[in-house]
């Protein structure tokens, strides 16, 4: 202990830049290639839509999709992108750029929570685990919500965890629970409230948490906060516009929605494989007893998963929120093996090699597919995804020593003696720095070529046609890249189908008196309820798409 408290005490000189390093980490792996790649359907398209439409309708009050209410998500995070959209134009990087602004503070919070709860060693180490695992670094190179909604609950959580001990904090912790309601809706402060809860039953055992006055100081600034949208809402057009968003959350919550429907383990498996290496060295953290702000980061990995499990509806980013809870578990683990408090055991190796060996062999397989298609078509069972692999994809065989590099750079880390605190250090460092070096390369050279297979001729397609006074729709299919890529303008559509449902629309499209050209997709499993329409002809089919016209106008 005195030769790592001697170290420490030399290092703390260095300390001063970890700020700095921090961001610059930041930087230089969340905005390169940003723009590198088609935005994915359905929740990146959808969300970047829902911006363009705000800037070309001038209506930042209303949400859309399609120039019809969209009352799925409340504005804020709309509202950032739009801001984006307007410096940077409206594109793929513009569409992105805001979570990797988010993704850049939240390596600085968490990097600062961990300087005052500990030092500064800790708070690098944390910053580097959340930097340096799958899933999280992924989405601060997406255009989803998740990455600032999930940021805004996390300071919410810390700030009440402050207000114990400093009543002022709850003002801040009412404020950005507010924004999170704000940014995806009432799920934030659902969260939140769990989180609290369960944290006066359990370590609290029915103690005062907040007094009545903290209470109500965190209500009126959370309500105040997100009525800057909601009250106006609520003024311009009354309840119904809310009757629709209870309902959306009531039928997420009760029934599987868009064919999400998963066992309950499911958040599980995706967190324990989507988050290495931090899922392997939080697990330890999590079975063992946590206090002061450990305890809160424990509650609230719990109430995510078993909240999101219980939920109908599973999608990936739903247990998104775990991962700030997680990482502070791994970092804790890591921190405390680092100060020799904690043992390296067989089984944290073992968790790293079969996890490190499943995620390694799929960024091996991917290019493996791409480049021997011929021999993988025979046993794969969807027509749809057979005819994704016509799509002309150039794979250099480079790609293949990524997830190859990565592997035996794993295990080398892993099996060199670990016997000092500098060797702690590197190894720490490397695991980290390794995997968001891996996950920057395969998102500048793999994921371009994975969307070529599964959505690129349609998204040319919608480019092809962008600019030209015709009617552009989907059909058989849910998707949103239709009305971005082909950039559907408002009012351009006739008045009297306004008031038409979705389904109403598309029948008019089909049959009734259109006003001019009207061109449809679909997909060649989804083609044969369309292939003998009368008033469709066939254009080309495409890499799994089928692209038809209407014959007559």
């Amino acid at each position: 202990m005195e030769k790592i408290s001697g170290y420490l005490m030399r290092t703390q000189l260095d300390q001063k830049y970890f700020p700095y390093i921090v961001l610059a980490l930041g930087i230089l792996f969340f905005f390169p290639f940003l723009g590198n790649v088609h935005l994915f359907d359905w929740d990146e398209i959808n969300f970047a839509e829902s911006a363009r439409e705000m800037i070309l309708t001038g209506n930042y009050s209303k949400v859309q999709i399609d120039y019809k209410p969209f009352w799925e998500k409340p504005p804020l995070f709309f509202w950032m992108q739009a801001g984006a959209m307007q410096a940077l134009g409206v594109n793929e990087f513009a569409a992105r750029f805001s979570n990797a602004v988010v993704g850049c503070i939240t390596l600085w919070v968490v990097f600062s929570i961990g300087r005052s709860i500990r030092n500064a060693n800790f708070g690098l180490i944390w910053a580097l685990i959340y930097l340096g695992s799958f899933t999280p670094h992924l989405y601060f190179k997406s255009g989803i919500i998740d990455p600032t909604f999930n940021l805004f609950i996390f300071l919410g959580i810390y700030f009440s965890f402050k207000a114990q001990t400093n009543s002022k904090y709850i003002l801040l912790s009412g404020i950005f629970i507010g924004l999170s309601i704000l940014t995806k809706g009432p799920v934030g402060g659902l969260i939140w409230g769990l989180t609290a809860v369960s944290y006066w039953i359990l370590p609290n055992k029915f103690k005062n948490l907040f007094t009545l006055k903290q209470i109500l100081i965190f209500a009126s600034s959370c309500i105040a906060v997100a009525s800057l949208w909601f009250a106006n809402e609520l003024i311009d057009n009354g309840f119904w516009f809310f009757q629709e968003f209870i309902e959306y959350q009531i039928r997420l919550f009760s029934t599987p929605d868009a064919g999400h429907g998963q066992p309950f383990y499911y958040h599980f498996v995706v967190v324990l494989i989507g988050c290495f290496p931090m899922s392997i060295f939080g697990i330890p953290a999590l079975a063992s007893k946590q206090e002061g702000f450990g305890s809160w980061m424990k509650i609230t990995f719990w109430v995510v998963m078993i909240l999101f499990s219980i939920v109908t509806t599973k999608i990936v980013h739903y247990s998104s929120m775990a991962y700030f809870p997680l990482s502070f578990m791994a970092a804790s683990f890591l921190y405390d093996w680092l100060s020799g408090k904690r043992q390296w055991n067989k089984w944290i190796t073992f968790g790293l090699l079969i996890i490190g060996f499943v995620l390694s062999l799929v960024l091996v397989a991917v290019p493996l597919i791409g480049m021997n298609t011929a021999k993988i078509i025979p046993y794969i069972k969807d027509p749809f995804a057979v005819k994704n692999f016509d799509a002309i994809v150039h794979w250099s065989g480079f790609e293949v020593f990524i997830g190859l590099t990565y592997f035996i750079i794993l295990l080398v880390l892993i099996f060199v003696k670990k016997d000092s605190f500098h060797k702690k250090w590197w190894f720490i460092s490397g695991i980290t720095l390794s995997t968001a070096v891996c996950l920057f390369l395969v998102g500048a050279t793999i994921v371009p070529k994975i969307e070529r297979y599964t959505q690129g001729a349609a998204i040319d397609f919608y480019e092809s046609k962008r600019g030209q006074d015709v009617y552009i729709s989907v059909i058989g299919f849910k998707s949103y890249a239709h009305l971005f890529y082909f950039q559907k303008q408002p009012d351009s559509e006739p008045a009297s189908t306004e008031k038409m449902t979705p389904l109403e629309f598309e029948e008019w499209l089909l049959t009734g008196k259109i006003d001019k050209p009207a061109f449809f997709v679909t997909r060649i499993d989804r083609y044969e309820a369309y292939k003998n329409h009368p008033n469709l002809e066939l254009i080309e089919e495409k890499n799994g798409f089928v692209f038809l016209k209407r014959k007559n106008i």
